[in-house]
């Protein structure tokens, strides 16, 4: 009985100073899908800038007729207006969707963990900026953004089932550029839309081992990118000579685009990842 008693005890004692098998298990590839809702993180002090002598600089003050008066006094407001003249506050943009796959390697050093991870996802966001004439009318600008990449390094901590990590690198996003206004006397014509953008996006999450080869993820990404040039032209059309947009010496109309070029968005994820 004695003995019996010392074999249970030692193995007991085995059991309780081994390192658990799940812990040891997050070396190799992985491949998975997530989904998720993300905010877009505008820029409350956005406005829109004007190039009154087409010399690549939207340093200029569009002015009303015979005098030194902002045409756009009225002000601006972060995101979409729906009316002509600022009584309020412009409607808040919408929180987005998305949803995607990733790939991924990670190596294992003790608990430490590190690794690459590559994603691609569709999107739905925008985010828009409304400026106000004295005319009355609005002129709003919206990006749309339709899809996303990002390549990040993973560095991450393994305890029991659970993989505690951090993760930032480069990001790419793929945006559709859209203009109205209410304005119906002059021209606006896109000169210059390019809907490609890049730059930066960092997070963590945690990841937990559901079987040997099935892991759930719950992740959080900042991400900041740099928008293309988009500008829209105000011409003449069937505006009077007087029109702030068409004024001497620039007859030939205003270029107009977004003080603010970065499309910054919170995301927020789950998905699951299958484990080679």
């Amino acid at each position: 009985m004695k003995i019996k008693l010392a074999a249970a005890a030692l193995a007991l004692t085995v059991a309780a100073g081994a390192t658990p098998v799940l812990a040891q298990e997050w070396s190799g590839f992985y491949v998975g899908v997530h989904g998720g809702f993300l905010d877009t993180d505008e820029d409350k002090n956005e406005t829109l800038v004007f190039d009154r002598d087409f010399d690549g600089d939207f340093d200029d003050t569009v002015v009303l007729s015979g005098g030194t008066t902002n045409a756009f006094g009225p002000g601006f407001c972060s995101g979409q207006a729906s009316t002509t003249t600022p009584s309020g506050l412009c409607d808040r943009d919408d929180g987005g969707v998305e949803g995607g796959a990733r790939v991924g390697y990670d190596m294992q050093f003790g608990n430490w963990v590190v690794g690459v991870v590559g994603d691609i996802q569709g999107v739905d966001a925008e985010d828009s900026v409304t400026g106000f004439s004295t005319t009355p009318a609005s002129y709003i600008f919206t990006r749309n953004l339709e899809h996303t990449a990002g390549l990040r390094a993973r560095v991450g901590y393994a305890t029991g089932p659970a993989l505690v990590y951090a993760t930032g690198g480069a990001a790419y996003g793929k945006i559709e550029n859209r203009f109205y206004t209410s304005n119906g006397a002059n021209s606006f014509t896109e000169t210059v839309e390019e809907d490609d953008a890049d730059g930066f996006q960092y997070g963590g999450g945690v990841e937990w081992r559901l079987a040997p080869s099935l892991t759930l993820v719950g992740e959080y990404l900042y991400t900041d990118l740099e928008a293309g040039e988009y500008v829209v032209r105000a011409g003449p059309g069937t505006a009077p000579a007087t029109n702030p947009f068409i004024l001497p010496p620039n007859t030939a109309g205003t270029d107009i685009t977004r003080s603010n070029p970065d499309f910054k968005t919170h995301e927020f994820r789950l998905g699951m990842n299958v484990r080679f």
